[in-house]
């Protein structure tokens, strides 16, 4: 028997070549997962959230199943592409809502914190998101790693082997990512005061 990680490859190269019957076999292979993907981001909401978990990973599959074809590589890729769908849904929640305060009275925090506080409390998830679309536009790779390794929950290994970049490169990129979303998060705390 192949292994599930080769059997969700090849229904998303199946699904990317037009088969629908290839997202039916693919839901019951990957819902758990993608379940514990939203259950990760819900869990730094608040607990009134009116989005749940299960709504998260509904209203991802739409998104997905609506879109375009993705020209799905592997399981690594589609569960990246999972995890920014849910940040953008998270975020658009976020912003439509105004719901997220920018931190205030808030110490500076550096990345690691920064990124446990929102898993925590959900309030910093605009500014972080903010900060990562600041540093696409200077380095789309480097913003690319803290996606598919923070939000996406993948491995050093597994965000290599989506962005086609060695291993050496992918924990070059965080460590220096890292440091570059400390300085913007720091900088737009000092701002608002």
């Amino acid at each position: 028997m192949q292994s599930i990680s080769l059997q969700i490859t090849r229904l998303l190269q199946s699904w990317d070549h037009g088969d629908p019957s290839a997202v039916d076999k693919l839901v019951p292979l990957v819902y758990d997962e993608l379940h514990r993907l939203a259950h990760r981001y819900m869990s730094g909401e608040r607990p009134d959230h009116t989005l749940q978990t299960t709504a998260l990973v509904n209203e991802a599959y739409v998104r997905l199943v609506d879109s375009a074809h993705a020209n799905w590589e592997n399981r690594s890729h589609f569960f990246g592409v999972c995890a920014q769908v849910m940040r953008r849904i998270l975020v658009d929640w976020a912003r439509s809502r105004k719901a997220l305060k920018r931190g205030g009275d808030a110490s500076s925090l550096d990345l690691n914190e920064a990124l446990v506080a929102v898993n925590q409390s959900g309030t910093d998830l605009v500014a972080v998101d903010d900060a990562l679309t600041a540093l696409a536009a200077v380095d789309a790779r480097k913003a690319r790693v803290v996606e598919l390794r923070f939000f996406g929950g993948l491995s050093v290994n597994e965000t290599a082997e989506v962005l086609k970049v060695s291993e050496e490169t992918v924990h070059r990129d965080w460590r220096l990512a890292k440091s570059w979303l400390r300085r913007e998060l720091n900088a737009g705390r000092r701002n608002e005061h």
